[in-house]
């Protein structure tokens, strides 16, 4: 619905919101719609700003109710009908006072009713609608179709009217709500009002343009999306990076204070290959690139731009003049207004942006030449076979680059696409847009255990320490007939390099990345070795004279600790015999009572005889020198109990006294 008060400045953020500026006319106490969906209505009454620029005031904002329809008209006094309207209408308003224009006069009086008489019309008669009302002190009635005007003289029935028609309309769009602003002043004054709504994020999408002996020109556009129901004219368009706090609070719909509710909080935000952003390192992007050097200073104004333009068109691709680049200049003369508003960054459009409801446009926001070359990049989990076509990019342009897709055109043709992360001016990135043919890489691995550099003894346990060795080779053969410098991320998973490997050129979270300068059809190797520590752990109390042995003669320990380990391993070997002999006291008893089980079972079923008793007396004599045994066993028992204790506590010292500790 068209506005007094249209929108003149909007301000797209990265997280879904956006704020919106209207400037417009008021005179008097005039008041003021705005129409919004029914979505919008929190956002719009947590963000509103409603200002007189010029000494009024703004005595109220209101806005249509959260009822359903028929629950608003059901609190209207009047009903009109979808038929019959007028008559309806008349027929609900008795008394009230009212003002008629019947042919060329005029006449003021209270409705009495509304009365269906037969008028005659020629053979036959019709029905036709009589209105009558107290003029005066007389009753007049007129023919409806007579009355050309009909004025309402009564305030109340006039503003319920006005509410009638204006819920009815209201809900011809379900999704719309009305806001009305109630000023106070004199005079024609100029009325501000400011707001934000949730709207589609804005998209960046990027070409990048490469020309032989040319600095790479960047270029940047905006995709604003307009998904409301106003155009947006000849407005001024600021696009915001960055993530300020924002929510949505529920103040539209009615609260009720019944029980105290607590609500769940929720949080919500924040196939190519995007390089991560590398740190440490001396990389000078710059030293081995003339053909895409740094830009050079603006020279001074020669031809119109128009007559070079003209130029490029004729030259055309391999016409020997200029070309797309300086038709890009032409056409696409960007001026952005850019600042830093905290930890945000704001791109201002320099000219005004017309979008018209539901469309979208794209929106020239950056044209600038930019610090960068042409290199390949190789990661063996991104491609096993070939490096990446890449530019080597720093962000020179003094702007911070939102993430966003590339187009990379070289020399007037297409030769790939890629995805550019956020950039903060001055970072380095590489943007890989195609796979490089003619460039292939084979990786070989070989693991293998280093040899021991540390020992040490204590607790014991003997821990033996040295390195696991890694050795990753990389064998690149170029191609191409030209030379190209490629960088090989090796990736890293905890490893440390050795002294012998080289110095990589920079460092990423997860990689390191080493520079090769690649001369044309030739190959070159790289070889990557790293080592990380292992150690294996002997048990002092479970070593034997071999394992003694073994450590001497690799020189893991000295003279003194073998010794002492030998008269460890001496103790252990005697405390073991100890447990032995016990071992066999103990199987030595537990037969000799089984036997005597056997003896006693045997002498209750003999009977009586003098045979009987000899055989009686025989097993009695045995089972005495039986007892006779388990008693020296016992004794022999407690003794060596004692002894291996004695043994086993001098043991337990020993291996508990070891200390050393030596580097190999």
């Amino acid at each position: 619905m068209p506005t007094n008060l249209p929108i003149r400045r909007v301000v797209l953020y990265k997280h879904g919101v956006g704020y919106f500026e209207r400037l417009g006319k008021v005179s008097g106490s005039e008041t003021l719609h705005l129409d919004f969906k029914a979505r919008d209505m929190n956002d719009v009454l947590k963000s509103l700003t409603v200002l007189d620029l010029s000494g009024g005031s703004v005595s109220a904002v209101s806005y249509d109710s959260t009822k359903p329809l028929e629950q608003l008209l059901a609190e209207a006094t009047i009903r009109i009908p979808a038929d019959g309207s007028l008559t309806a209408l008349l027929g609900q308003i008795k008394g009230a006072r009212v003002r008629a224009r019947v042919g060329g006069g005029q006449v003021e009086g209270s409705i009495i009713g509304l009365d269906s008489l037969a008028v005659a019309a020629g053979e036959t008669s019709v029905m036709r609608p009589f209105l009558s009302l107290l003029v005066g002190g007389s009753l007049r009635t007129f023919d409806v179709l007579d009355i050309s005007e009909l004025e309402f003289l009564d305030e109340a029935v006039r503003k319920d009217l006005e509410f009638y028609l204006a819920t009815v309309l209201s809900s011809y769009k379900k999704d719309s709500k009305r806001m009305a602003i109630l000023t106070n002043g004199q005079g024609e004054r100029e009325l501000f009002v400011s707001y934000v709504l949730e709207s589609p994020v804005w998209k960046t999408s990027y070409r990048i343009l490469l020309d032989e002996g040319e600095p790479p020109l960047l270029q940047g556009w905006a995709l604003v999306d307009n998904t409301g129901d106003e155009d947006w004219v000849d407005v001024r368009l600021s696009l915001i990076a960055g993530l300020p706090v924002s929510f949505v609070h529920d103040l539209y719909n009615p609260r009720y204070m019944k029980r105290p509710v607590v609500e769940v909080k929720t949080e919500a935000a924040a196939a190519p290959v995007i390089p991560e952003e590398g740190y440490g390192g001396a990389m000078d992007m710059m030293a081995a690139a003339p053909a895409m050097a740094a830009p050079p200073a603006p020279a001074p104004a020669m031809a119109p731009r128009r007559a070079r333009a003209e130029k490029a068109l004729i030259g055309g691709p391999g016409g020997g003049g200029p070309r797309l680049r300086e038709v890009a200049e032409q056409s696409m003369a960007v001026t952005t207004l850019t600042k830093e508003v905290g930890d945000l960054f704001e791109y201002g459009v320099d000219r005004p942006v017309t979008v018209h409801r539901n469309q979208s446009a794209l929106v020239p926001i950056l044209h600038k030449s930019f610090e960068g070359r042409r290199v390949l990049l190789y990661n063996r989990a991104t491609r096993e076979k070939n490096p990446m076509a890449c530019i080597e990019l720093k962000n020179t342009t003094g702007l911070t680059l939102e993430g966003g897709p590339v187009t990379v055109t070289e020399d007037e043709r297409y030769v790939g696409e890629a995805m550019l992360d956020t950039m903060k001016p001055h970072d380095k990135r590489f943007v890989p847009y195609a796979v490089e043919l003619g460039c292939a890489v084979s990786v070989e691995d070989r693991t293998e255990d280093g040899p021991v550099f540390r020992t040490v003894v204590s607790r014991g346990t003997l821990v033996v320490e040295y390195f696991h060795v890694r050795q990753t080779k990389y064998l690149v053969r170029n191609k191409a007939a030209r030379p190209q410098v490629l960088y090989v991320e090796h990736s890293r998973t905890g490893w440390e390099l050795m002294k012998d490997a080289p110095e990589p050129a920079e460092t990423t979270d997860s990689a390191w990345r080493f520079k090769r300068e690649l001369a044309p059809t030739s190959q070159d190797e790289l070889v990557v070795t790293e080592r990380t520590r292992g150690s294996r752990q002997y048990l002092l109390s479970s070593m034997g004279m071999d394992e003694v042995t073994y450590f001497v003669s690799s020189r893991y320990i000295d003279r003194q600790v073998a010794d002492a380990l030998r008269e460890v391993v001496t103790l252990r070997e005697r405390v073991t015999a100890l447990d032995q002999e016990v071992q066999r006291l103990t199987t030595e008893r537990d037969e000799l009572f089984r036997d005597q089980e056997r003896i006693r079972s045997n002498i209750e079923s003999l009977k009586s005889g003098a045979s009987q008793r000899e055989l009686a007396e025989r097993f009695v004599t045995k089972l005495n020198e039986q007892e006779d045994r388990l008693e020296a066993i016992a004794r022999e028992q407690q003794r060596l109990t004692k002894e291996r204790q004695t043994a086993q506590e001098e043991l337990n010292r020993r291996i508990q006294s070891l200390r050393y500790t030596a580097e190999l």
